[in-house]
């Protein structure tokens, strides 16, 4: 039936909460993916292919990026960073379906900020400033 029919996501209908932190919208968020080590391993008397065990669990580094502002959150957080204050938050991606309301999220786990990229500035250039943080982190779940 017609009325049966579901469109996927769009993936520019988003928003980012990073715990206690304000920072308004992201242009770009990239990166969060996990994945499971894989270890071979055969016993001298079995057959020539070996088994496959689970390994350990990885997860890629998240990135996000906007238009530089005058807010400084972000930059303060990694800052203290670097100056030996490592505080772990919790980074919630929500995709909106078309009328603005969540429909699915992933949490970013016990996250902290690594790399810092400031804007690149350009004379003849009309792009918008774009700041990035990279983060890593210890877990990544998808909660709805």
């Amino acid at each position: 039936m017609a009325g049966d029919r579901t469109d996927p996501y769009r993936n520019f209908r988003y928003r980012v909460e990073v715990e206690g932190l304000e920072q308004a919208g992201f242009n770009e968020v990239t990166g969060f993916d996990a994945s499971l080590d894989v270890i071979e391993y055969r016993e001298g008397n079995e057959l020539t292919t070996p088994r496959k065990l689970p390994g350990l669990t990885k997860y890629g580094n998240i990135t996000l990026k906007w238009g530089t502002t005058e807010s400084m959150e972000l930059y303060e957080w990694i800052q203290e960073c670097m100056e030996g204050t490592i505080e772990r938050k919790t980074i919630t991606i929500i995709a909106l379906d078309e009328e603005g309301n969540d429909v699915a999220t992933w949490q970013v786990i016990e996250a902290w900020p690594m790399r810092y990229t400031a804007p690149s500035f350009n004379g003849l250039g009309a792009e918008v400033a774009i700041e990035a943080l990279e983060f890593a982190h210890e877990g990544l779940l998808r909660t709805a």
